[in-house]
């Protein structure tokens, strides 16, 4: 099984990234994958010091961030990666949702979407900052060999339990 950790639009929430990076490994997250808008370098620090493969994407907000692209894993849209047999394409902004890949993940919208569709499964994990919402969202992605299991996760920014939907 493996098990891919994801979340999407930090926006300067530190705190709220770093509390569910740290949650998601908790989790068993061995992949850490971040749909963009970062916008500060030390959201890039967290992905960096998680200990585990890390990826990113640079998001509409995230143009001061350029410049750090030698230092971290951060790419351009649509980047395309694998983890073992798995091809995955990130992006930030939804324009290049084509059933292209085992897993398309995005953010942007601020909210959490999980659809399978032609073979392909979509993912936008929603917003860590709790911005529109006032809720942290992140997910974690299992795969097994016959299966995708997704376990969505979100709490109020004033909490620390976190609620869980589970999809199969």
């Amino acid at each position: 099984m493996i098990k891919i950790a994801i979340v999407s639009d930090s926006h300067k929430q530190t705190a709220l990234t770093s509390e569910a990076i740290e949650f998601l490994l908790s989790q068993g997250a061995q992949y850490l994958v971040h749909a963009g808008d970062l916008e500060i370098q030390e959201n890039l620090e967290l992905l960096k010091n998680s200990n585990i493969p890390y990826v990113s994407i640079f998001g509409n907000n995230d143009f001061t961030l350029l410049s750090h692209s030698q230092k971290y894993n951060i790419y351009q849209e649509p980047h395309y990666f694998g983890i073992k047999k798995m091809k995955l394409k990130l992006m930030h902004i939804p324009n290049y949702l084509t059933p292209d890949s085992d897993v398309v993940i995005f953010g942007h919208t601020h909210i959490f979407h999980q659809e399978y569709k032609n073979g392909t499964l979509f993912i936008n994990p929603g917003e860590v900052c709790g911005r529109d919402t006032h809720q942290t969202h992140c997910v974690l992605l299992e795969v097994t060999k016959t299966s995708y299991i997704l376990k969505h996760y979100y709490r109020n920014i004033q909490s620390t339990k976190w609620e869980i939907n589970t999809y199969e």
